[in-house]
């Protein structure tokens, strides 16, 4: 069930008795929880809403809250967050005992007065587990995997039509990019840019660049298009900013590794015949990051990205077991990576 439909059904007050969420986009997450809210109303909120997190308590007690009656009301509403025992992330550490059967034999008969929902957004969904192919069946599944640059304007959109304002499209391409394509940092970058927007209610490329700071990855990708254009002063600059503002070099290497790899991954598969779809399936990461990389491996050669991604492993290397200067180490990485592509 996607995002849309399941909101239309509960602004309509029509739920059905068992929900599973799963994904990692928050901002999504937590309007749904909101809709799911306002199915309770408020006078009634005290008796007939409660929220469970599975990594401190244990499921018999939201299991037994759903099967009562609701408290001179329509209906109740459970929240079970954090429910990682559907899912492959082990969470170790944690020791709180879950009543796995007694879930079951609540999914064989749910409470027709009370809306259940199961909150896994950490880890992925763990298919063979009894317990998830009986949920699968029994509950609507909302899958809030990582969502298209299309559908984030529209939310976008929305939001600041709903409010009276317009963004220009060089102003939203910018948004995206400094956020890394995240919807959750783009709803938090909104309130900000709106004020500073009041008076024109439209939102400039300028005020998008003056208030909303550039992310990690966002500034890797400059970093990577710097190496790969050779301009080493551009490059060398944009590193130190980042130690000075104390970004860790391993993280940094991290990152930029990352990068390059994908890079690869999708010069390759591009080669293949593949689309930006089919690649951001297949290599699971952002559509948005695949899009900018697409647009970059164009001109890029293969061979070159290779270089550049194992001088790059190789200071990972020299971080990890030498106390050699970071910035003494990228700088030798690009003199090396200039002679060996010149």
């Amino acid at each position: 069930m996607s995002y849309e439909t399941v909101m239309k059904s509960l602004h309509n007050h029509t739920p059905v008795s068992v929900y599973l969420i799963t994904g990692d986009q928050a901002y999504l997450v937590n309007r749904l929880k909101k809709a799911f809210t306002d199915l309770i109303p408020e006078e009634e909120r005290t008796m007939n809403l409660a929220s469970y997190d599975m990594e401190s308590t244990p499921l018999a007690q939201a299991l037994d809250d759903a099967m009562s009656a609701p408290f001179f009301g329509e209906r109740r509403l459970v929240f079970v967050e954090h429910a990682y025992f559907l899912t492959t992330d082990p969470h170790k550490g944690i020791k709180v005992d879950h009543d796995i059967d007694g879930m079951l034999t609540y999914l064989e008969h749910p409470e027709p007065t009370t809306v259940i929902v199961f909150i896994a957004t950490t880890g992925k969904l763990d298919s063979r587990k009894k317990i998830v192919k009986t949920l699968k069946k029994v509950a609507d599944v909302v899958s809030l995997e990582a969502i298209g640059e299309t559908q984030i304007k529209q939310l976008v959109g929305n939001d600041l039509q709903n409010n009276g304002f317009k963004i220009q499209p060089d102003a939203f391409n910018q948004l995206l990019q400094r956020t890394g394509s995240d919807l959750s940092l783009i709803m938090n970058e909104l309130p900000k840019l709106k004020m500073a927007s009041y008076e024109s209610k439209e939102i400039t490329a300028e005020v998008v660049q003056e208030l909303v700071t550039k992310s990690l990855d966002q500034n890797v990708f400059d970093l990577v298009n710097d190496v790969m254009a050779k301009h080493i002063d551009a490059a060398l600059t944009l590193y130190r900013q980042l130690i000075l503002t104390k970004e860790e070099p391993l993280k940094i290497n991290t990152v930029l590794v990352s990068q390059f790899r994908l890079l690869i991954q999708t010069k390759i598969l591009v080669k293949n015949g593949y689309s930006q779809g089919s690649i951001a399936s297949t290599l699971k990461v952002h559509p948005y990051r695949v899009k900018l990389a697409m647009q970059s491996t164009r001109r890029l050669k293969l061979d070159d990205l290779k270089r550049a991604y194992l001088g790059l492993i190789a200071i990972e290397r020299s971080l990890k077991s030498t106390s050699q200067d970071p910035e003494t180490l990228f700088e030798l990485f690009m003199l090396k990576f200039l002679n060996e592509v010149a």
